[in-house]
């Protein structure tokens, strides 16, 4: 989409979120087919690199509100897809692991994640690509 004079040209907030609107559909197009919104699946790879994790560290690791996270994660586990687990640290807290089924679903889901980073690397160029990633995590960590 062209914005034309657009009195938001210069605004990081409305410029982030109108490119947040557009991958998040590039996105749930390549997780359709394995049942997922974006955040199940980004939450689920994260679980997956892990295979053990606490909610409270995920919340963490994803950047996200403690809330949003164990809404994510009660889908994830009602799709089969993570379990709760007693920690072997401490029994009072539990850790998330992920199912068989999730484990089996890795390698599409990671390599659907893929084709979409391939796909906008070729319309922006990898070196675009690269340096709008690394200067976003540097604002967001700056702004945290």
């Amino acid at each position: 989409m062209v914005y034309d004079d657009c009195m938001f040209e210069h605004c990081l907030y409305f410029n982030t979120t109108s490119l947040a609107r557009d991958l998040e559909r590039e996105w749930s197009r390549a997780f359709k087919p394995f049942g997922l919104t974006p955040p199940q699946a980004f939450m689920l790879r994260y679980i997956l690199d892990k295979q053990a994790i606490t909610t409270t560290d995920l919340s963490a690791g994803l950047n996200i509100a403690k809330a949003t996270c164990s809404r994510t994660v009660d889908g994830l586990i009602g799709l089969g897809l993570i379990k709760r687990a007693p920690a072997p640290k401490d029994a009072r807290s539990h850790e998330l692991q992920p199912t068989t089924k999730a484990q089996e679903m890795r390698e599409g889901i990671n390599h659907a994640s893929a084709d979409v980073t391939r796909r906008i690397k070729k319309i922006i160029g990898s070196e675009e690509f690269e340096t709008t990633v690394k200067t976003l995590r540097s604002i967001s960590t700056a702004i945290r």
